[in-house]
């Protein structure tokens, strides 16, 4: 027996592919034997070809491929164990983060847990400004509202903020099931960053996530070379691994070794565009990526 958790992207733009999944970080494929592994790469590459795909993605799942084939692209995982109460966790981060968090708590900032449609838009004004300081366009508002329709009323995650009086300027958004939970996205407002509610947004979110029993918290994934990056979600105590990506492409019938990325020109771009214009820009162009 063996399952992949697979969708299939067309766009007129960017042709017809299968990724498991879009817009995920990771999500491996199940297989429970060698036999298994080798019938189920086999049956995606039919299905593949049938559905005319230009390529079919898959992320994570080093364990089903023989070592011959390379990665597409590898980003580093961050996991933090929940098990040893909240207590423990604290005990666990850098120094530099109970510091920020001290002084968060110092500061005034009122903290918020809330799954309402309200607490959606007001992550989403945060988002647009961090995405463009990423250089980056924003996923189109109706990304985050299908979010908020389909997870968080189905209880499967929740958002923090963090208000200065009544002004959101730090927001994170959780999801979870069964016993594993993942922090899906961070923003933030670059005004107020001396606050540091980023990191009191987290805290008050790693509290809710070991109130509600579960085991493992996954901080997502990370591009090797974001130095910065990797070692914010090292501080907070956490194992570091691996993600890999695998993709096959069937106009060439073979597994590439290399996956392209955005440029550093589109980057500086963005980063200059008003936010009016990086949000009109998402939504023209995310329905066309995976």
């Amino acid at each position: 027996m063996g399952l992949v958790p697979i969708m299939e992207v067309a766009s007129p733009f960017t042709g017809r592919r299968g990724v498991s999944l879009p817009f995920s970080d990771f999500c491996s494929p199940l297989a429970f034997n060698e036999r298994r592994q080798e019938s189920l790469m086999l049956r995606l590459l039919e299905l593949g070809r049938k559905r005319k795909w230009r390529y079919l993605e898959l992320r994570g799942g080093r364990e089903n491929f023989p070592a011959s084939i390379m990665a597409a692209e590898k980003y580093y995982g961050h996991r933090l164990d929940l098990t040893i109460g909240t207590e423990n966790v604290f005990a666990r981060f850098k120094d530099s983060v109970r510091r920020a968090i001290r002084k968060a708590e110092k500061s005034g900032l009122i903290v918020e847990v809330a799954r309402t449609r309200k607490a959606m838009l007001d992550f989403y004004r945060l988002h647009v400004r961090t995405r463009r300081r990423h250089g980056l366009p924003p996923q189109p508002l109706s990304f985050f509202l299908n979010i908020d329709e389909e997870i968080m009323k189905a209880d499967l995650g929740f958002l923090v903020l963090a208000k200065s009086r009544t002004s959101p300027i730090a927001a994170a958004v959780f999801f979870y099931s069964g016993q594993a939970a993942l922090f899906k996205f961070g923003a933030s407002d670059e005004r107020s960053h001396e606050f540091r509610g980023n990191n009191l947004v987290i805290w008050e979110g790693i509290k809710q996530l070991c109130e509600k029993g579960l085991k493992t918290l996954h901080f997502g994934r990370t591009s090797i070379g974001n130095d910065g990056l990797q070692r914010f979600k090292l501080s907070w105590g956490t194992d570091e691994e691996i993600i890999e990506y695998f993709r096959f492409a069937f106009g060439a019938h073979m597994w590439l070794n290399s996956r392209r990325n955005g440029s550093k020109f589109q980057r500086q771009l963005f980063r200059k565009l008003p936010l009016a214009v990086n949000r009109l820009a998402g939504a023209l162009i995310y329905p066309h990526l995976d």
